[in-house]
């Protein structure tokens, strides 16, 4: 009789949902970084080409750090990083003064 897949462990799932998240949101910054490119060459007509590649690296990279920070953020409260952090300080025990 075969055997079921194991389940993944609960941090494996969480990176797996980490890239999930970034390949979606790496998406939304190229469109948030055309859009931002349109709407420059729409406010100046002789822009030169210099700032259209600053301004759609700037709102791309800004875009995706930001999503990764917040997922994250997410993912170490979700695969128990935060728990396991905050027990260890409990067993800490406070020092006498001297």
């Amino acid at each position: 009789m075969p055997r079921p897949d194991p389940l993944p462990s609960p941090r494996a799932s969480a990176w797996m949902r980490f890239r999930r998240i970034m390949r979606w949101m790496s998406l939304v910054a190229i469109l948030a970084a055309a859009a931002a490119v349109y709407f420059v060459m729409r406010g100046e007509p002789d822009i030169k080409i210099h700032m259209l590649i600053a301004t759609a690296l700037g709102a791309g990279l800004s875009v995706l750090l930001g999503t990764a920070l917040m997922t994250l953020a997410f993912v170490s409260s979700g695969s128990g990083h935060d728990e396991q952090a905050h027990r260890s300080g409990d067993q800490l025990q406070p020092r006498e003064p001297e």
